[in-house]
């Protein structure tokens, strides 16, 4: 053991100086968790430049527009034909009702839909907070009680949005209620006693809320979105607990074989310690490349995910060795006697080394048929579609979703709707309007289009920008809607405004987006890859000393991406698993998910493969030879890897019952395939693989060894003292 390596000496000091450790490692989480509430967080409003989407939004923003809230009341009747006289009635009480409001400003006229089956209200709010819009509701609530025998009804942006935080709020409190409860069940099961159970969960709770507060300090500099608390508890549950796991493990382990406390943790500081700063390192590695997209979520998310997992890295490192030199032999107190005799068992385990027979007896075949159904399972993803989550695809068991269909329904320009910005000198705002107008009128014969009378240009004060909302009857994710725009983009504008001399113009909205950000992503997405793939190859060539080794990681995390890829393009383009995971299928993959799911993936199933390998390969610096020290360090890290995939799989689990599409994919997309990894992966692929290498497993050139020279080259002929304690690198 290298008594000069920066893991044992912060775990030696940790260790023996435990209150003081413990300490300052709560004043920092207080700290950083203070200085988020003290800087708030700063939000987002720019998605970067992804294509003509933004173009537009440019154009409108320079235009200087009042972009007042709108909400809308609709009457309908509940069934049959509309009473036009009650309905009148009702518009009228609601215009009076709502005028008298302090938080409005303009109450337009009642507006009869094309059919006549519905009249709808439009009411302009002032600007103030969200908070505003319940007034709003209470007096729709309240004429919706005295006249019922009509629906009256609101829907707005803001209604929707009101909604949509309750249900979500609701979804990730029933998260986080099910979560830690799942996690503290999976480490009761993995150490069989209470206080080892609660000590990674504890650690990991710690690391995301300093996550949090450093995210929102960060957001200063990198405005954050709303998912990135989501995205910090996600993976600092799983990483913060995986990490204390392989840690307390190793150190239980030690203390089993006779070792003192303090030499104990010393000794899970130079092995899995190590292993925990190489694969934090790789996951910031990998996380770090969605800087890369240029893109505001990407990069919020990336900021959030590194600061939790650093966090949990300096945690594992150091308060974690004084929590466990603090407790000695209490960290196994109280049993849980089932169980507790469960983890003590000293039999020889059956079930992994059942699972190892084909790989260490037929390395080639099983390597051939389980690759075979990997690339099966990921085959589904050659078809993969992108598409955003559109208003369509939010949950559709609440009140404000269900008026929002119905309002859609007979006025179709209040849904899905193209955004058509137009810059020009402003002597030539005439022809602009003409131009437009034309083009109104070129949609009307046109199925993908709708009118309803509802929207009119909008022109800035100086004349030089007007905006115009062309509605589609269709859904924002559908391919009418997208042919809609393409269209426009490509027919309909360069026939009409293109012909305006001076002007500039592009066509938003939130199908543009949709098309526009696929795009981008695609794009990206090489870029990316290419990132993540040559600094996590070395990073491990050199913890390792070996190019065999961090090439075949790259391989095999590869593969399991691909199976996780394929499985969520199976189940979510499909309908055929609608019922079992309650949601509704539009046909796709959201857009951002196929490039976050690769970093992420990548990142954490890094763990699994440091450890396993780093087992391994202590087990060749004693002179094992390979296919045994293959079925030895395998075995040997089955139950933590199990263990730290069944917590990583449960807390994903979790997230694949949230309410949100976005949500749900990725819940079940990393869910996936981390059973994949710590199964398939790495007790089938990566020991047939490193049985048929053999000693090529630890080849590398000269300028790699450095020190270690002699080991990497001869890995079997190691000193007797270095065979027993030798950390990876």
């Amino acid at each position: 053991m290298s008594r000069g390596q920066l893991t044992v000496r912060a775990a030696r000091w940790s260790a023996t100086h435990p209150w003081r450790a413990i300490a300052m490692w709560v004043a920092v989480v207080v700290a950083c968790f203070a200085l988020g509430s003290v800087t708030g967080t700063k939000q987002s409003d720019n998605e970067g430049d992804i294509g003509e989407v933004t173009r537009a939004d440019n154009i409108v923003k320079s235009g200087d527009f009042a972009d007042p809230d709108v909400e809308s009341v609709l009457i309908t009747p509940h069934s049959g034909a509309l009473d036009r006289a009650e309905a009148d009635q009702v518009a009228g009480v609601v215009t009076q009702r709502m005028r008298a409001l302090g938080g409005v400003a303009e109450v337009a006229q009642p507006v009869l839909s094309p059919t006549k089956d519905a009249l709808i209200v439009r009411v302009t709010l002032k600007d103030g907070d969200d908070n505003r819009v319940q007034p709003l509701l209470d007096t729709t609530a309240k004429i919706q009680q005295e006249n019922p025998g009509l629906r009256v009804e609101e829907v707005g942006g803001l209604s929707i949005d009101k909604a949509l935080t309750e249900t979500l709020g609701k979804d990730f409190q029933r998260a986080e209620m099910f979560s830690l409860p799942v996690t503290l069940a999976i480490l009761l099961v993995a150490f069989g006693a209470l206080i080892a159970a609660a000590v990674p969960l504890v650690l990991a709770l710690s690391a995301v809320a300093a996550a949090i507060g450093l995210s929102a300090a960060a957001s200063q500099l990198i405005p954050a979105v709303d998912a990135v608390n989501s995205v910090i508890l996600l993976i600092g549950m799983a990483v913060g607990v995986d990490y204390s796991l392989f840690y307390l493990r190793r150190e239980r382990e030690e203390r089993a074989k006779g070792r003192g406390h303090v030499d104990a943790v010393e000794i899970a500081a130079a092995t899995s310690g190590h292993a925990v700063v190489v694969s934090g390192t790789a996951v910031i590695i990998s996380m770090a490349g969605l800087f890369l997209a240029r893109d505001a979520v990407f990069s919020s998310f990336a900021v959030g995910s590194i600061l939790v997992v650093a966090v949990a890295v300096v945690g594992s490192l150091t308060v974690l060795p004084a929590v466990l030199a603090k407790l000695g032999r209490w960290v196994d107190r109280p049993r849980v006697p089932l169980l507790w005799r469960l983890t003590a068992n000293k039999s020889r385990p059956r079930f992994w080394p059942t699972m190892l027979k084909p790989a260490l007896k037929h390395p080639v075949a099983t390597l051939l048929v389980s690759v075979t159904a990997l690339l099966a399972v990921a085959a589904p993803a050659l078809g993969m579609t992108l598409k955003f989550p559109g208003t369509e695809d939010l949950p559709r068991d609440t009140a404000v979703m269900k008026a929002y269909d119905r309002l859609t329904a007979v006025f179709p320009s209040t849904g899905t709707s193209h955004e058509v910005a137009v810059r020009a000198p402003a002597d030539q705002q005439a022809a602009v309007k003409a131009a437009l107008a034309d083009l109104v009128k070129r949609t009307q014969s046109d199925t993908l289009f709708a009118q309803d009378g509802l929207e009119e240009p909008r022109v800035s004060k100086d004349g030089t920008v007007t905006v115009l909302e062309v509605a589609t009857p269709y859904e924002g994710g559908s391919q009418q809607a997208r042919d809609s725009l393409t269209k426009l983009r490509k027919e309909l504008m360069p026939q009409t405004v293109g012909k305006v001399p001076g002007a500039v113009y592009a066509v938003g909205g939130f199908v543009a987006a949709d098309v526009d950000y696929a795009a981008h992503t695609r794009s990206k997405l090489p870029l990316v890859i290419g990132f993540v793939l040559l600094l996590t190859l070395i990073v491990m060539m050199v913890t390792f000393r070996s190019v065999v080794v961090a090439v075949t990681a790259i391989g095999l995390n590869l593969l399991s991406a691909g199976a996780a890829y394929g499985v969520v393009t199976a189940v979510f383009q499909n309908t055929w698993a609608e019922s079992i995971l309650d949601f509704r299928s539009n046909g796709a993959v959201v857009s951002w998910l196929p490039l976050f799911l690769f970093v992420v993936l990548f990142g954490l199933s890094m763990d699994y493969h440091v450890f396993v390998v780093s087992r391994i390969r202590e087990a060749v610096l004693r002179g094992v030879p390979t296919r045994q020290a293959v079925a030895e360090g395998i075995t040997s890290s089955a139950g933590v890897v199990t263990s730290a995939a069944a917590v990583m799989i449960g807390v994903f689990a979790v997230f694949a019952t949230l309410s949100t599409l976005d949500m749900k994919q990725l819940g079940v997309g990393l869910a996936v395939a981390i059973l994949i990894d710590a199964t398939i992966i790495r007790a089938v692929v990566l020991p047939a693989v490193m049985i048929l290498l053999g000693d090529a497993n630890w080849w590398a050139p000269k300028w790699l060894r450095g020190n270690n020279a002699k080991h990497a080259a001869t890995p079997t002929t190691a000193p007797e003292e270095e065979r027993e304690l030798t950390p990876v690198g």
